[in-house]
């Protein structure tokens, strides 16, 4: 005999509270903008961040902004009480109530945020949450596997959105979000291109949208309240808000609509085929999310006020059925020990009340009136007919997506819940208040339905504004008459139930196709990581293989080829000002000398004349600073010559002789080649950037070293006063230098070999 719901109070902790208290206090500051956002009025405020390149902390709240805050707050409030309840231990509880805190605030930052640097700050947080809420039972190798790929994939997205964010800053000449469609209205939207491939991107990945879908589904890996809030309301619309900001900026490019629709309408069908194919209630209701995602893409291509309006409508459709719907399912799991839907059926008698939050979430989801989804379904079928581009593909890839919806539905509230009870009670009973937040999130979806007045003119026309850039003038209604919008909603139902009686055949035959054809988005993921690691590892064993020669080399080639690129840019007149014949005699002299020791040190076959190479070279470098004035850089220089010979001839005793190391002539030239390339590079870089000099630094130093520092010798003043602290960090690096010289100089050779 199953035991009743008890209420457990082992959810009372301090920092759970705090938490849901503040997002509670967010959901109400929420409710108390309405009247003025929906008057146009908007709350803005901002701080300087980086005055020098016109970035500021700013925020702004404006009807697009308003629905996410509410969603992230209220939905965060439910979600948060759900999941002290959910989580058993004090210390996992507390863990993963405060992880989803700082998610919530991490998403409240992103949507608020009206600087781009600053959005793109709150979108990496996200990001680098959502990778610690997948991966939250890490000690599960699916759970980790599942939060790296969605950090990889999310986080590479992430990158080529700051480069679009940046190059779209760049072009408006601000980095305000609010000032960017009046900043580029003259701009020939042909040099946005690059911006809107790279931002989209960042969407795409985000937002899972084709062929990025695959690691949402994974994310499951991830608790279940962790599953509803990052669904419903948080990370995933990430990319479909983003989408919706930019659109008063790019809806009139040759490249939004056809890739939004098509990758959108792409996206939508194949996930809602793919949701079929699931026997894991919470896989088959991720997949459904993908679908909801693809289709919000879908609608937000289009520049037509009533499909932007089923845009905005949808997404807060979505929020309320899905949060529901995967609190639902997390209710099953603890009462029954399994997901499985082919375990699962005649759950009413045991979970009365869960029975009633999957068939109201459930309902909305397929779209049955009096609730809300079926407003939102009717607004999009209407918004399809209005999209003039291709209103016939619309129309279908939205009819063919929703009749599997339909079908999804029937099977998370009639097969589960309706039929004769099935074996599988594992006799735990979920605390009341597990049961009870469904429950709430879907008579939400009903009472909205009743009164779309509620949200109407409220909430969802200031968001269509916001995103249209234009006011927008749309009813919603529960009845709007015998119209096409409701004949294809009639046909969408009768597709949804065949496809829901046909479900255990349509499924047989999609497992053939698919053992046909194996290749899927996370397959090619790990193909691509496996042979992106390979790759990495062959080129760290040819690069790191151990030996010092091969390190410099390497490190020094690089630096050739940096100086050579600044060297020989684009301006040739840099090169007109230099005078080579100007130098004099003992400049040559100098040079000669320089040259001779460095061919010495090439050709040496002893260490002690490789050593007198090299003094060469320090004294021909010391007599050049001699030659321009800076006596005390030559004494430095010279100094450290003779400290260098020092050493080195005291070290060269203890060290194995030149025909012990294996060094044969091509390998003394080609590397006196590196040297003189490098060398020459190095050369022509000062040459360029020889004349003309800037000596604003110059000229400040010279005034201020006297009634500033106290001090005529200005280099000394440099050093020891403007520059204090970065020479005390030299004097430090020399000190432990020296320390290990010493070291090595009074070391003895310790055989490794066993006793």
């Amino acid at each position: 005999m199953m035991a009743a719901p008890t209420l457990s109070p082992r959810w009372i902790d301090g920092w759970v509270l705090a938490s849901i208290a503040v997002a509670l206090a967010g959901f109400v500051v929420g409710l108390s903008w309405i009247p003025g956002v929906a008057a146009g009025v908007f709350p803005t405020v901002s701080w300087s961040w980086v005055g020098g390149l016109g970035v500021e902390f700013a925020f702004r709240i404006d009807g697009l902004s308003l629905l996410f805050v509410l969603l992230i707050t209220g939905i965060g409030v439910f979600v948060l009480a759900y999941a002290a309840a959910y989580a058993e231990k004090p210390g996992k509880r507390r863990r993963l109530c405060l992880l989803l805190f700082a998610f919530m605030l991490a998403m409240l930052g992103l949507v608020t945020a009206d600087d781009l640097i600053t959005l793109f700050v709150f979108w990496e947080a996200t990001t680098v949450i959502s990778y610690l809420l997948i991966g939250f039972d890490h000690e599960k190798a699916s759970a980790r596997r599942s939060a790296l790929q969605g950090l990889l994939v999310t986080g590479a997205g992430g990158l080529a959105m700051l480069a679009g964010l940046v190059l779209l800053g760049a072009e408006a000449g601000t980095f305000r979000l609010s000032e960017l469609p009046a900043a580029l209205a003259d701009t020939d939207l042909s040099d946005l291109t690059l911006s809107l491939i790279l931002i989209l991107l960042g969407c795409f990945t985000k937002s899972a949208q084709f062929p990025f879908h695959f690691w949402l589904p994974n994310a499951m890996a991830a608790p279940t309240p962790v599953s509803a809030y990052l669904h419903s309301a948080t990370m995933v619309k990430a990319g479909i808000y983003l989408l919706a900001r930019v659109h008063p900026i790019y809806a009139e490019h040759e490249l939004w609509f056809p890739v939004l629709t098509v990758f959108g309408a792409v996206t939508a069908v194949w996930a809602s085929i793919q949701s079929l194919r699931q026997t894991d209630l919470k896989l088959m209701l991720a997949h459904t999310t993908v679908m909801a995602l693809g289709t919000l893409t879908m609608f937000l291509g289009s520049s037509s006020p009533v499909a932007v309006a089923a845009a905005s409508t949808f997404i807060l459709v979505h929020a309320l059925y899905k949060s529901t719907l995967f609190l639902m399912v997390g209710v099953i799991d603890k009462r029954t020990g399994t997901r499985d839907r082919r375990l699962l059926s005649g759950l009413r008698a045991a979970l009365p009340l869960t029975a009633v939050a999957a068939f109201t979430g459930a309902f909305s989801m397929a779209g049955f009136p009096p609730f809300l989804g079926f407003i939102g379904k009717e607004l999009k079928y209407e918004g399809a007919l209005a999209i003039a581009e291709e209103p016939g593909m619309v129309i279908v890839a939205a009819v063919a997506a929703n009749a599997m919806m339909v079908a999804v539905a029937l099977v998370v509230s009639v097969r589960t819940f309706l039929g004769r009870p099935s074996d599988t009670d594992a006799g735990v009973a979920p605390p009341n208040l597990m049961v009870m937040v469904p429950l709430l999130l879907g008579l939400c979806g009903l009472i909205f339905g009743l009164a779309p007045s509620l949200i109407g003119q409220t909430i969802v026309v200031p968001a269509a504004t916001s995103i249209l850039g234009i006011p927008a003038e749309i009813k919603l209604a529960l009845w709007h008459g015998v119209n096409v919008p409701l004949i294809l909603s009639v046909v969408t139902v009768l597709l949804g139930i065949g496809v829901y009686f046909a479900l255990d055949r349509l499924t047989a035959v999609m497992d053939r196709i698919g053992a046909r054809f194996p290749i899927s988005g996370d397959r090619i993921y790990d193909v691509v990581l496996k042979a992106t690691l390979d790759g990495a590892g062959r080129m760290t064993t040819a690069i790191q293989g151990g030996r010092l020669t091969v390190y410099t080399g390497l490190s020094f080639a690089v630096v050739g080829l940096v100086l050579y690129v600044g060297a020989l840019g684009d301006d040739p007149a840099v090169w007109s000002a230099i005078r080579l014949e100007s130098l004099m005699p003992w400049e040559i002299a100098s040079l000669a000398l320089m040259a001779v020791g460095a061919a010495l040190a090439i050709a040496a076959r002893r260490r002690l004349t490789a050593l007198c190479g090299l003094a060469a070279v320090g004294v021909g470098t010391t007599l050049v600073f001699l030659m321009h004035g800076a006596v005390d850089v030559a004494v430095t220089q010279f100094m450290v010559e003779a400290l260098i010979v020092v050493f080195v001839a005291a070290v060269i005793p203890k060290i194995p002789p030149f025909e012990s190391v294996r060094r044969t002539a091509p390998q003394r030239w080609l590397r006196g080649t590196l040297a003189a390339f490098v060398g020459l590079g190095a050369t022509l870089a000062l040459l360029r950037l020889a004349p003309p000099v800037d000596r604003t630094v110059t000229s400040f130093y010279e005034q201020a070293s006297v009634p500033e520092a106290f001090g005529r010798n200005v280099v000394n003043v440099i050093l020891v006063d403007f520059r204090a602290l970065d020479t005390l960090g030299e004097v430090a690096v020399v000190v432990v230098a020296a320390l290990g010289a010493f070291a090595l100089l009074r070391g003895r050779r310790v055989s490794r070999r066993p006793e």
